[in-house]
């Protein structure tokens, strides 16, 4: 009797018909057999099982970051990107060289190395459109039975990139999961920003720096990834977070409107109130210039917080509240901001807030005073 090694060579002897193909060409990486193919959610749904010796326990929020990722495509038709999927067979399936297919029968799975996150949250929304269905049938709502069937039209037909490893074991698999998720970092700073062109905010900096002849004074790097370049006064990443103090009163960490939907009226009704605080800013301030502590990033963010209490006092933007408040800037002294190395010693944040008390109780005290006679004299 032959030996019987696989679940495959057990299935086989029976002759069943039943088997899922999987097109694709092997190949050798790193001196194992893989297969590299594309499927759409429906063909992956049905082969894959998660082996919890070799995947973590699932991460509610990032599960919860994937799924609204995913809506975007679905409820936007927005463009939406994957890394691959990689798999283990373990030695299941036969494949065909005549026709380039790994063939699996019906209760052979493969295993997941690496993108255990990223198809719990298509599972996750496949169940929840199958359930709105369900009642959406029970109550005979019929355009809304039509609008989820077109959603789970497109969730399934949704194609992935997939690499599977045919001959590796388990041993190999929590090795391979631990090389490919030990070693890489997020993106952060400038290239993350820069890279981010969907967010509310991230847009609006974009076309103001390209639109507004106003940042033509005030220099803006637009292009490094990695800090600023010493010519530029401001980074990219800089400029959001002043879009977000003006129009929120919040650092950009607390931001609540740095969303993806939104219309083309906001955008411009943004960037338009944008330019007119910036226009106000040149007008009132020293030329541009690091050496000013005004220019400063975080008396900047510390100004952008203020003003967007003067600006939104009556709850919507209004001008000419902010010209009035703006006129203190040429008589704020600039350098009693910070004593000694408050400057360098202090949190960022910390250096934010004392900057911010500062102009604030310096306005409060001296606004009645200074902006009347410059406005009698004017």
């Amino acid at each position: 009797m032959d030996t019987i090694e696989s679940l495959s060579d057990l299935i086989s002897q029976h002759k069943s018909p039943s088997y899922i193909e999987i097109p694709g060409k092997l190949a050798r990486t790193f001196g194992q057999t893989t297969l590299s193919t594309t499927l759409p959610m429906s063909k992956l749904f049905s082969i894959y099982e998660i082996d919890l010796e070799v995947q973590r326990q699932l991460i509610p929020q990032n599960l919860s970051k994937l799924m609204d990722y995913v809506l975007l495509y679905l409820d936007h038709g927005q463009t939406v990107y994957f890394p691959g999927i990689i798999l283990s067979a373990r030695g299941a399936g036969q494949y065909d060289e005549s026709s380039q297919t790994l063939n699996l029968q019906a209760m052979e799975k493969c295993y997941v190395v690496d993108g255990q996150h990223r198809l719990a949250a298509f599972r996750r929304l496949m169940e929840t459109l199958q359930s709105n269905m369900a009642r959406a049938k029970d109550r005979r709502e019929y355009e809304r039975m039509e609008e989820i069937t077109k959603k789970l039209s497109r969730l399934y037909d949704f194609p992935i990139s997939v690499m599977i490893y045919l001959d590796i074991n388990a041993k190999q698999e929590r090795q391979l999961f631990s090389d490919i998720n030990k070693l890489p970092r997020k993106i952060g700073g400038n290239l993350a920003v820069l890279r981010d062109q969907r967010r509310f905010y991230h847009v609006m900096a974009s076309r103001l720096v390209q639109e507004h002849p106003v940042m033509e004074n005030i220099r803006v790097d637009m292009y490094s990834e990695r800090g600023k370049a010493p010519e530029y006064l401001w980074s990219y990443h800089l400029l959001i977070e002043l879009m977000v103090g003006l129009f929120e009163g919040r650092l950009k960490s607390a931001a609540r409107h740095n969303g993806y939907h939104y219309t083309e009226t906001d955008l411009i009704r943004g960037m338009e109130q944008a330019s007119e605080y910036f226009e106000l800013m040149l007008k009132y301030l020293p030329q541009p210039s690091k050496s000013e502590i005004c220019w400063t990033e975080n008396v900047q963010i510390a100004l952008s917080l203020f003003f967007h209490e003067e600006a939104f006092k009556t709850q919507q933007f209004n001008v000419y509240n902010l010209k009035h408040a703006m006129q203190i800037l040429p008589h704020v002294k600039w350098h009693e901001i910070y004593k000694d190395d408050e400057k360098d010693r202090l949190p960022r944040r910390s250096r934010i807030m004392k900057a911010y008390n500062f102009i604030r109780d310096f306005y409060n005290e001296h606004q009645l005073l200074l902006i009347s006679d410059k406005e009698a004299a004017e």
